[in-house]
């Protein structure tokens, strides 16, 4: 998948999402949905989750998640599934971190305690293959925190392939004492 140039795929991901939303019944004034301040805000935390997720530091979105968050991955690959809890959920963001994994976010739409985001990820960890690729994460938001995310994908044979390549199980008697 080709992605193009930043500035072109936000005017053309802008304009076909603002189509969408508009179709869909939201009232739209200038490309943005109205919104009550609680949206606003649910918004913002999502726009400062990513701006944590970007130090690198998986630690650093911590204080966004819930006590009881649950993640989700789809595929059929080793980082796929669901985490449970703040813990699970970093230490899925740590496995990304070791692949280089990156994002940059293009769309963000609130309404009501869910927020959507559209970002680019990527990674070229140096061999084989790589991914590159757009995602939309829906996120469930509650006391000012990430209950829940779902996360969907646009070609999920290249995401499995590459998961798999750079974040290969161990073998199966490391798996069976925990080693």
């Amino acid at each position: 998948m080709t992605i193009e140039p930043a500035s072109t795929r936000r005017g053309l991901l802008g304009a076909g999402l603002i189509g969408i939303a508009s179709a869909g019944g939201m009232a739209l004034a200038g490309g943005r949905a109205h919104a009550d301040p609680q949206t606003d805000r649910n918004v913002a935390l999502i726009r400062d989750y990513y701006a944590a997720y970007a130090t690198g530091d998986p630690e650093a979105v911590r204080p966004f998640l819930a006590p009881d968050v649950v993640w989700r991955i789809p595929g059929h690959h080793p980082l796929a599934g669901d985490k449970h809890g703040p813990d699970e959920v970093v230490a899925f963001f740590r496995r990304l971190a070791e692949g280089r994994f990156r994002a940059e976010p293009l769309f963000f739409q609130g309404q009501d305690d869910l927020v959507v985001d559209i970002h680019r990820g990527w990674s070229n960890v140096g061999t084989g293959s790589e991914i590159d690729q757009l995602y939309a994460l829906l996120f469930r938001i509650r006391d000012d925190t990430i209950a829940e995310a779902q996360n969907y994908l646009t070609d999920m044979y290249q995401s499995d392939a590459f998961y798999w390549e750079h974040f290969p199980l161990k073998s199966i008697p490391q798996r069976l004492i925990g080693g």
